[in-house]
């Protein structure tokens, strides 16, 4: 099983890295090296050569004399291939290798998740309490990304609106895991103020994440209206960033518990540190302009020019303000809305139950003896099987009811999340169960189950946005839903603590789970919630998934059973 996994996931590293080639060549290198070899002939007051090799890689029709100027336009055979095969119709650009790359990225930054426990666990000896708190602490920034957007959108930063707060992301979520992965930083320091750097880096890291996922989401946004004639395209700019998200995910599943049997913790967050230095990277190549008033112009006077850009900026600023303050009202007035406020506050309940995953992994490792590897493994299973829910989802359910989707579900991940109970107890061993064997299908199911449960709370969350304030609201509500979310990791650390349970006792953890478990039955009391958008006029421009695709933070949140 072992081998299996690390062949698949080694096949799926270099396919990706082949793609990711040839859309960054044919994305970045081309375009440059004809722009260069234009610019120099245009110098010299010649038409441009190009060599036999630039040729060949160019695939520029205009070298050769025997082809007429219509045949110059048509793309070279790597961008048809590019955007008809790979890319879904869309055309091979530097914005869009920096978005895939982001959303690629964001799905491998799960490299670093076992890491991140083990950090906690082993290397600061936090016991099973104290790490689902900071769990908890750590995904806080995900519950503030309208505040992001609000940012991004109302100031510009050294005269951009979205590359520099990529790159700017990029660069200081690569420092901190690069802090993280060094040695030296962490040895000379005390117990107490290593905890405190640890907590603050980690922090710090996960909120330039969900402001590189929240302006990534904005580019998106303005790709996809580049589309807005053809569904098809637009729809598939989408799905390019759902896969590679999920191929990012996938390929890091497997290896952050692989490298944890090689490679110390802090060499993990030390590799971990390229993926965000790649984003600042590759955000160079974003195709923003610069705001005109952020420079002054060398042919005017100086003070001339400085009265001009503050009169701009003051009427600037005041629009940006009227508009921000505009849509604050708009979203105020529509949270107001019972048919707005009732199914977030049920999405809020669903999700805000509390979870034992903090002890359960205290129990894995300590108690059982699994090491990171396993572990490793259990994720790209998980992984795996939560596609295989989201198609299910797509194939079969995506015009069921909301409400049975999710009442069904819940009863259904109800006998599953038991089901730890006999693995706790050891009762499998009596009945010839392997724990492995019980680990594995138990999660799979659960991590099915889970995402076909989550992708309904994305159509109603997309049901929900009146027109106007459609970005903000869903982003509104994915906070709202990353806030419960959190408020569940902190209960579960609340209760773990009251339980007693600690590294080396689980005498309690049956009893913790069973709570856990029974707890996410009570939001069904209140699923009639739902019922003020079922059949709504809000639902009328909803067709299955569709809108709901324009939905990143599906990527984001960790299905581990039913909440």
């Amino acid at each position: 099983m072992a081998v299996c996994s690390q062949r698949l996931s080694w096949l799926y590293l270099q396919i990706s890295l082949i793609l990711l080639y040839l859309t960054y060549t044919d994305a970045f290198i081309r375009p440059s090296l004809l722009r260069n070899c234009h610019h120099r002939a245009a110098e010299r007051h010649e038409p441009a050569v190009f060599s036999s090799t630039t040729r060949l890689l160019l695939a520029d029709p205009s070298s050769s004399p025997n082809v007429d100027e219509d045949s110059t336009k048509s793309p070279s055979l790597v961008t048809s291939f590019l955007k008809d095969k790979i890319l879904l119709g869309i055309d091979p650009s530097p914005e869009l290798a920096a978005i895939v790359t982001i959303y690629f990225v964001q799905g491998a930054l799960g490299l670093a998740r076992l890491a991140q426990t083990y950090l906690l666990k082993d290397t600061l000896h936090l016991g099973p309490a104290e790490l689902s708190g900071l769990t908890g602490l750590f995904s806080l920034p995900w519950t503030i990304k309208p505040l992001y957007g609000f940012l991004s959108d109302g100031y510009k930063l050294f005269g951009y609106r979205r590359k520099s707060y990529l790159i700017v992301a990029g660069l200081l979520a690569g420092v901190c895991y690069l802090l993280l992965g060094t040695d030296l930083v962490w040895d000379s320091l005390d117990a107490s103020t290593a905890m405190t750097g640890t907590v603050i880096a980690l922090t710090l890291a996960s909120a330039c994440i969900a402001m590189s996922d929240v302006v990534a989401d904005g580019i998106v946004v303005q790709e996809t209206q580049k589309y807005a004639n053809d569904d098809k395209v637009a729809g598939g700019l989408q799905s390019l960033c759902w896969g590679a998200a999920s191929a990012g995910s996938i390929l890091s599943a497997y290896y952050s518990g692989s490298l944890l049997e090689v490679l110390s913790v802090r060499n993990v967050f030390g590799i971990t540190a390229v993926l965000p230095f790649l984003v600042a990277a590759i955000s160079f190549g974003v195709n923003e302009q610069k705001d005109r008033n952020a420079a002054v112009d060398e042919n005017n006077d100086s003070s001339v020019a400085a009265t001009r850009a503050d009169e701009a900026s003051i009427e600037t600023g005041s629009t940006k303000s009227q508009g921000m303050q505009e849509q604050l009202d708009l979203l105020w007035s529509a949270l107001r809305k019972p048919s707005i406020y009732k199914p977030a506050a049920f999405i809020f309940l669903w999700q805000a139950t509390p979870t034992a995953d903090g002890a359960f992994f205290f129990f894995l490792s300590n108690d059982l003896g699994l090491g990171p590897e396993f572990l490793g493994r259990v994720r790209l299973l998980t992984a795996g099987a939560g596609l295989v829910g989201v198609f299910l989802y797509q194939t079969y359910l995506k015009t069921a009811s909301i409400k049975n989707v999710l009442f069904w579900c819940t009863l259904a991940s109800f006998p599953l999340g038991m089901l730890p109970v006999l693995l706790i107890t050891h009762v499998n061993r009596a009945l010839g169960i392997p724990d492995t064997a019980l680990i594995f299908g138990d999660d799979a199911a659960l991590a099915a189950l889970g995402q076909i449960s989550f992708m309904p709370t994305l159509v109603l969350a997309a049901r929900l946005c009146p027109p106007g304030i459609e970005a903000v609201l869903f982003a509104t509500l994915m906070s709202i839903n990353n806030a419960a979310g959190t408020l569940g990791t902190e209960l579960g650390a609340l209760l773990t603590k009251m339980a007693g349970i600690t590294g080396d006792n689980f005498d309690n953890l049956a009893w913790l789970t069973v709570v856990c478990n029974v707890s996410s039955l009570i939001p069904l009391l209140f699923i009639d919630w739902l019922d003020e958008t079922e059949g709504g006029d809000n639902a009328k421009t909803v067709n299955g998934l569709d809108k709901a695709e324009h939905a990143p933070e599906i990527c984001e949140t960790s299905v581990s059973g039913l909440k």
